[in-house]
């Protein structure tokens, strides 16, 4: 068994108060109070709010980075079936606290300009994907890059217009739409 580390409590407890509750001007203190800590024990850990909501979002991602591997062991799975599978878990109502939380952090660094999430926040996706659509479709590296960031962003889009509307049957067939354009290529 996995000892949970004082830094790993920390960012678990931080993403599930701002899960429920948004970031909007919470300080360090206002945060580490309902969280039950110093905002000097968050200083010591993550070294600034930013490097903090850095940490909240890479943990969230890596979590569902960690789903994609998954999918993709499943060899029986049609690109288009990955696809599914993939939005089927990313649009679940379960999910919606930490897109709506992954679209605050994203915000609040645009606004910033300072931020270094700003630095990870797409590579961190088009990479991997690059890599497959090179391996499974044999695509030169750019073009594979082109798709990987077409996709992503189509994905984020669909994802954000979802928490935004609520409106799941016209952005499920927009979704559907586009994997068919996938497919089509």
């Amino acid at each position: 068994m996995k000892t949970v580390t004082e830094q790993e409590r920390l960012l678990a407890a931080t993403v599930e108060h701002l899960e429920a509750h948004g970031i909007g001007d919470l300080s360090l203190r206002q945060l580490a109070a309902a969280i039950g800590t110093s905002h000097r024990m968050l200083i010591y850990h993550f070294g600034s709010k930013d490097g903090l909501l850095r940490a909240v979002v890479q943990a969230v991602e890596r979590e569902q980075l960690d789903a994609l591997r998954a999918l993709d062991r499943d060899t029986n799975l049609s690109e288009a079936d990955l696809m599914r599978n993939m939005w089927k878990r990313f649009s679940a109502p379960a999910m919606w606290p930490k897109i709506r939380l992954f679209y605050e952090v994203y915000g609040n660094a645009l606004g910033a300009r300072t931020s270094t999430f700003l630095d990870e926040v797409v590579e961190s996706w088009v990479e991997p994907l690059a890599a497959e659509l090179k391996r499974t479709r044999g695509m030169t590296a750019g073009d594979a890059r082109a798709e990987a960031r077409l996709r992503v962003a189509v994905e984020r889009g669909l994802l954000l217009d979802l928490v935004t509307t609520g409106d799941r049957a016209s952005v499920n067939r927009a979704h559907e739409r586009f994997i068919a354009m996938c497919e089509a290529q």
